[in-house]
């Protein structure tokens, strides 16, 4: 089979593309025959070290999320049959086996139904960013710990970011949910993308002043801040908070930020930072479950008429998707991986 694999660390010069012998599944594993394989951050920084390890024991093969077919299945494996459309998530995490190849075994649980109205390309663009967006949505004190239509009625959630991957699957989910959705952006190119995600309300903090035209929309503030760059938004998200409000910090732009402490504890205002390595067997459980029920209500559309852009590479090209995707590609990168 066609596999990309690095075997040290670096620029994505490092990738190559070999033929490697098709794996087998062990106990508890299903092999998925791949179509489509997305790219996030995270696949580059894990490349380049840093945000893995940067010495290998071995070749490994880049990319945590994609979609394709079940081809076999390991032993004790339940709920999935040969011939089942699946989505992954995390692929690579604890595994050199990502899903830039043609074929690859991950843990069952990694494997979701992909229900028959739900493109492989929605599949290859779900995990990592929807994943992330459902955990910052659920993780305000007062709930809700799931979603589903109705879930987040009533709450008003800004989405700092809101033409980024992981923002246009927060706007559709908190919509789908029945929030009220505002989303700042930098460019009235993002703010057409953000409008056509679902957004209710758009802000360009570019100009003006963001926090003002925020709290014209939401007087009370908002409920849940989904946030991309803390570091740089500290300001502006304590300004528009909500008392009791969250804030889920998913990304940042460098290692400090100073916090107005007077301003989060005056609000009682949680933060919380979302990892998905870390976030927990039950959080990944909940969040494939509900970012499956909102694919299968046509919530999670991608392509830009749905505000989500989408840039193709062959497997062969990779290393060109990755540096897409680090160089700011707006929208979503995928790999086609079948021929």
């Amino acid at each position: 089979m066609r596999s990309i694999v690095y075997s040290s660390t670096g620029t994505s010069d490092v990738l190559r593309l070999v033929d490697r012998a098709i794996p087998e599944p062990g106990p508890g594993q299903v092999r998925v025959r791949m179509l489509v394989s997305g790219v996030n951050p995270t696949d580059w920084k894990r490349r380049a070290a840093q945000t893995g390890p940067s010495e290998l024991a071995g070749d490994v093969v880049p990319d945590q999320d994609g979609a394709g077919v079940v081809d076999a299945l390991g032993g004790g494996v339940t709920g999935l049959a040969v011939g089942d459309r699946v989505w992954i998530y995390l692929a690579q995490h604890e595994s050199p086996e990502g899903t830039a190849q043609e074929f690859t075994v991950v843990v069952a649980d990694k494997a979701v139904r992909l229900p028959d109205s739900v493109s492989f390309d929605v599949g290859a663009s779900l995990g990592v960013p929807a994943m992330t967006a459902h955990r910052a949505l659920t993780v305000h004190e007062d709930g809700p710990t799931r979603l589903a239509p109705g879930a987040l009625a009533g709450r008003t959630v800004l989405v700092t970011g809101g033409a980024g991957a992981v923002g246009h699957a927060a706007i559709q989910l908190a919509k789908w949910a029945g929030a009220t959705v505002i989303t700042t952006v930098s460019s009235e190119g993002k703010a057409a993308l953000a409008r056509a995600a679902g957004a209710d309300h758009v802000i360009d903090y570019t100009t003006g002043d963001p926090a003002a035209g925020i709290r014209s929309l939401a007087p009370g503030g908002v409920d849940i801040v989904v946030d991309v760059d803390i570091i740089r938004n500290v300001e502006l998200v304590g300004a528009v908070l909500a008392t009791r409000g969250s804030v889920a910090i998913y990304a940042n732009s460098g290692h400090a930020a100073t916090i107005p402490m007077r301003a989060f504890m005056g609000l009682n205002a949680r933060l919380q930072y979302v990892l998905l390595y870390t976030v927990g067997h039950a959080a990944l459980a909940s969040a494939a479950a509900d970012v499956t029920a909102a694919a299968a209500a046509g919530a999670l559309e991608v392509g830009e008429e749905h505000g989500l852009p989408l840039t193709r590479f062959p497997l062969a090209d990779t290393a060109a998707a990755h540096d897409a995707v680090e160089g700011g590609a707006v929208g979503k990168v995928l790999i086609d991986v079948a021929s």
